[in-house]
């Protein structure tokens, strides 16, 4: 099965969250609580009418918010990008340092009405000013802490999705490697069998030699879009074991009798690429072929409830024998199921009486496919 691998994995950067995302309804809901408890904290010691100190403080802790934001985002633009992050953060906690006394001195000063000159000749202001920045100070120190850590969250969030992006990427690329060194394998296998029951009959002068060179070009006509990856259809497998099935015929016309019954509603079904296929020239290869008088084959499928989907290649040859080990052709089909459903597939063999061998592939529903 030739897939499409993925391209190369590029190295990962960490991703770097927006400074605007520190600016969202959580870290507006922290501002604004921590204003109204510096304000009830404040309360006692001012003469200040509490809705005014309240303003004063949300006014503050809003106001260094918006610093730490603005600062972000202007370090982010003007800085070379080779400049650290810590230092980036360090110059936003300085800036919101920066800003925590200014912030304060414009809430102070909107409180005196504007009158810059009563409020620097009013002591009670300039402690209320002075008591108002400390506070700010520590303010800003905290909403800066929260927004480093919810920035830091977000930032290792994003890496981690990253990471897992990676990790899948790396194991499709696995998994179409495995894929593709199964196939390699196992396409030669079929090809060469055939050729060389041509070549036999050619060397015998059989006058079946001309159509079974015609059933041989009816068979590569329906394995091209297999080998070329575009054949992971029920429908085109159908197509490439009936080709199979009527080459065999050609070759032993006495001794083996077919039947397909593929439904056409399953044909468009997903399906391993020479799946069916290997259990068809198994049963010849291994049941009719050694068998002394031929036998039959019969393949079918049905689609089982919930989406599922059940395939079978029943003949009656020589059936199952404890000294014959496992072929290559199973274990190789047992690999790809897995690999192509994830380990949700099964193949089950099972002895049929008086003789014979069913083979039956068991299929999730399409969607565990590995798409």
């Amino acid at each position: 099965m030739d897939l499409v691998s993925p391209s190369p994995t590029q190295p990962l950067q960490p991703a770097r969250p927006s400074p605007w995302a520190a600016l969202n309804v959580k870290s507006v809901a922290l501002a604004l609580a921590l204003g109204v408890a510096v304000a009830a904290a404040l309360n006692p010691i001012f003469i200040t009418p509490f809705p005014v100190l309240l303003g004063r403080t949300v006014f503050l802790a809003l106001a260094l918010l918006l610093v730490y934001v603005v600062a972000g985002w202007l370090f982010e633009r003007l800085l070379p990008a080779r400049v650290p992050r810590w230092l980036r953060q360090t110059l936003q906690a300085v800036a919101v340092a920066v800003a925590a006394p200014l912030a304060a001195f414009g809430s102070s000063l909107v409180a005196a009405g504007g009158d810059l000159a009563m409020f620097l000749d009013h002591s009670g202001r300039m402690l209320g000013f002075l008591w108002i920045a400390s506070v700010g100070l520590i303010l800003g120190l905290v909403l800066t802490t929260g927004a480093l850590l919810r920035e830091r969250e977000s930032q290792e969030h994003a890496q981690a999705l990253q990471f897992a992006l990676e990790r899948s990427t790396l194991e499709r690329q696995v998994l179409d490697a495995r894929l593709n060194l199964l196939q390699a394998q196992i396409e030669p296998h079929f090809l060469f069998n055939t050729l060389a029951n041509v070549q036999a009959l050619v060397e015998n002068n059989s006058p079946r030699a001309a159509p079974v060179l015609a059933s041989l070009i009816a068979y590569l006509r329906a394995a091209m879009p297999q080998l070329h990856g575009g054949g992971q259809t029920l429908g085109n497998e159908a197509a490439l074991v009936q080709a199979y099935l009527a080459l065999m015929q050609m070759r032993m016309p006495d001794r083996l009798q077919v039947r397909v019954s593929l439904p056409e509603a399953l044909a468009l079904r997903r399906f391993p690429p020479m799946a069916l296929l290997t259990l068809v020239e198994n049963a010849v290869r291994h049941g009719i072929d050694p068998a002394e008088d031929g036998g039959h084959i019969e393949v079918g499928a049905r689609a089982e409830p919930g989406g599922g989907l059940r395939l079978w290649v029943a003949d009656t040859g020589v059936g199952l024998s404890p000294h014959t080990a496992p072929g290559t052709g199973l274990a190789n089909l047992r690999d790809r199921l897995a690999a192509f459903y994830g380990g949700a597939a099964a193949l089950e063999l099972h002895e049929v009486q008086p003789q014979g061998l069913r083979a039956e592939i068991v299929l999730p529903p399409e969607a565990a496919a590995t798409p």
